[in-house]
């Protein structure tokens, strides 16, 4: 059962919220006392995450089992949340896959469902609800995207362009949203100990430990508080955001110097 519209708090609807980042913060937002909706493709993990969370915090939190690869992802989401009668009032639109390797190598299908996870669903998400939000004065967007987006390297062409797309439709989101008393925020976390990285080749506990990779729940508070403060874009960690200056920096013919020699990617 929902509560009625005089006993509403409000809600968050979170994307890839059964683990990573995502899962953190929902964490975070129940903690502040906002009711959810999490969304996730795998199932058991959201009804997981979503019972412990409910438990925790006493607030409500609907799972929405949907693959957002989907063609027609954005409009189901948004037509289950309309059939609740469930008022969104943060959206956050943080899934996210990754692959490396050169883009002539990629496999074409996941291309593809990369694109529509990172471009295409949480896009039109924001058109669904942020008409909503813009017709009552009112709401809050994030969009995940990473320090990737700063910066064109070989073997993330998807992966950071897709994340470069992803600031760029939250900086002209923000600004049309604005004058209707609607926020857009952007975090762009760096390295993250989330399952993109597989632990038996990534030393994840010692990267923590050594300041190169983030804990999920510090990207999430700082990421939460950006939000609430109406920042336009925020990254997390003094590393990070020393990193993205550097990178803006260094000549293109250095990095495709780089490709040459560096032993990660194939020299066919």
């Amino acid at each position: 059962m929902y509560r009625t519209s005089s006993e509403r708090r409000e809600r968050a609807l979170v994307t890839g919220a059964c683990s990573g980042i995502g899962l953190a913060l929902a964490h975070g937002l129940a903690e502040r006392g906002y009711d959810l909706v999490v969304v996730s493709n795998r199932e058991g993990p959201l009804s997981e995450a979503a019972a412990e969370i409910s438990a925790r915090y006493g607030v409500q939190v609907m799972p929405l089992t949907q693959d957002l690869t989907a063609d027609d992802a954005a409009k189901r989401i948004y037509e289950s949340v309309c059939a609740h009668n469930i008022q969104i009032d943060i959206l956050i639109n943080n899934a996210g896959i990754f692959f490396f390797g050169e883009a002539a190598d990629a496999d074409p299908l996941a291309a593809a469902r990369m694109l529509k996870l990172h471009v295409v669903t949480p896009s039109l998400l924001c058109t669904y609800f942020a008409k909503d939000m813009r017709t009552r004065r009112k709401g809050r967007i994030m969009m995940v995207s990473s320090i990737s987006a700063f910066r064109d390297f070989p073997g993330i062409a998807y992966y950071g362009s897709s994340k470069k797309y992803l600031l760029g439709f939250a900086r002209a989101l923000r600004s049309e949203l604005a004058v209707y008393g609607v926020s857009v925020t952007c975090l762009l976390p760096g390295a993250t100990a989330t399952g993109l990285y597989d632990p038996e080749v990534v030393p994840i506990e010692l990267a923590k430990k050594l300041g190169v990779m983030a804990d999920t729940k510090e990207v999430a508070e700082q990421g939460l508080a950006a939000l609430f403060a109406d920042q336009a874009v925020v990254i997390p960690g003094l590393l990070n955001r020393v990193l993205c200056r550097v990178a803006q920096g260094v000549p293109q013919s250095m990095i495709d110097l780089a490709r040459r020699h560096a032993p990660w990617l194939p020299k066919r």
